[in-house]
């Protein structure tokens, strides 16, 4: 299991990929060893009202897999209604996404709380402006970066793609997870394998999912 020793941006080849499912692990896990880790999701898009503020699941799972000592607001300072990329639901709830204003929200944070979590919205590049992506919001944290990889169709490739992406960012790439979300995928192992050598930073943890 992969110990959190330092504050890391969690980035995902792509959206769907299990990001909130590895970060809630990585949470309690810290939270089981007595360690306080503070998790923060700058932006969720997709959520509901509930009691006069919008709420995301992803989000809540996050505060929960923490120990619930940080307010909603603290976890996630930009909630948007719409399930949709961050630029199109930003752009819809009239709240634009400025990355020098959450990288001070999550400074303030990091008084609190040496230790963040920080889980990415959406793939490396996904857009939250006209000409930013959330691989700029990371550049501006200035934070190590844990990639996870659902095995699946499509991983290598994607797997790739998104570490020289990073790697370009000038980020150091810390390493990579391998979330198996498709338990029945044939020739998983082998995907793995071929990821452990291809892959400019080591393999850190593997989860498996069990078959129902």
């Amino acid at each position: 299991m992969y110990q959190l020793t330092h504050s890391i941006f969690l980035a995902g080849t792509d959206t769907g990929v299990g990001k909130t499912h590895v970060g809630c692990q990585l949470l309690r896990q810290a939270h089981a060893n007595g360690q306080q880790v503070a998790a923060w999701k700058p932006v969720a898009a997709g959520c509901e009202l509930y009691r006069g503020q919008w709420q995301n699941d992803d989000a809540l799972a996050l505060q929960n897999a923490a120990g619930n000592w940080q307010s909603y607001s603290e976890v996630n300072p930009l909630a948007l209604p719409l399930a949709a990329s961050p630029h199109i639901a930003a752009e819809q709830a009239g709240r634009p996404i400025e990355i020098e204003e959450l990288a001070e929200k999550f400074r303030l944070l990091q008084q609190r709380c040496s230790l963040v979590l920080v889980e990415g919205a959406g793939g490396w590049l996904a857009p939250v402006s006209a000409t930013q992506t959330m691989a700029d919001l990371a550049i501006a944290l200035q934070l190590p970066v844990i990639l996870v990889v659902a095995i699946r169709l499509g991983c290598l490739n994607h797997a790739q793609l998104t570490a020289k992406a990073i790697l370009d960012s000038g980020l150091p790439l810390q390493g990579w997870i391998a979330n198996c979300i498709e338990p029945d995928m044939a020739q998983a192992q082998e995907n793995i394998d071929w990821l452990e050598q291809q892959l400019p930073c080591p393999m850190v943890q593997l989860l498996e999912r069990e078959t129902k």
